[in-house]
């Protein structure tokens, strides 16, 4: 059982890698063409929070059954990822004062379209140090 978790976690790290990755390439777009986050993007943005949270749970469960990852840095990337997505979500959401606005739209668009690069970072080194 531990292997098929071990197995499950590093495969849904590769694919949260490129998902994080798309994601990105596709908030870029929007960025350059200077058009607000579409629902679209932000669903998936959410869709991408509740994935991290699954990998995390398959971590977990990975770690309570008896495996080590190879570093503690590790564990790091993947509690700092869980932390990070919803709260750029909800600060890159918040009601500012500029926030229906165009340089709002664009403020969202840059912060989250920046955090699926900077994840997308996080979860290949954490599967690197895995």
């Amino acid at each position: 059982m531990f292997s098929f978790v071990v197995f499950l976690h590093q495969r849904f790290a590769i694919a949260l890698i490129l998902y994080a990755a798309i994601l990105g390439l596709w908030g870029l777009i929007q960025t350059w063409r200077r058009s607000q986050v579409s629902a679209g993007f932000r669903s998936s943005f959410v869709l991408m929070i509740a994935l991290t949270a699954v990998q995390g749970l398959a971590g977990l469960g990975a770690l309570l059954s008896g495996g080590r990852p190879h570093e503690l840095l590790h564990v790091v990337y993947g509690i700092f990822a869980v932390i990070f997505l919803p709260g750029v979500y909800f600060y890159a959401a918040g009601k500012g004062p500029k926030s229906g606005t165009e340089a709002g739209r664009m403020r969202e668009a840059a912060f989250l379209t920046g955090a699926c690069w900077v994840v997308a970072i996080a979860f290949g080194r954490g599967l690197l140090t895995g």
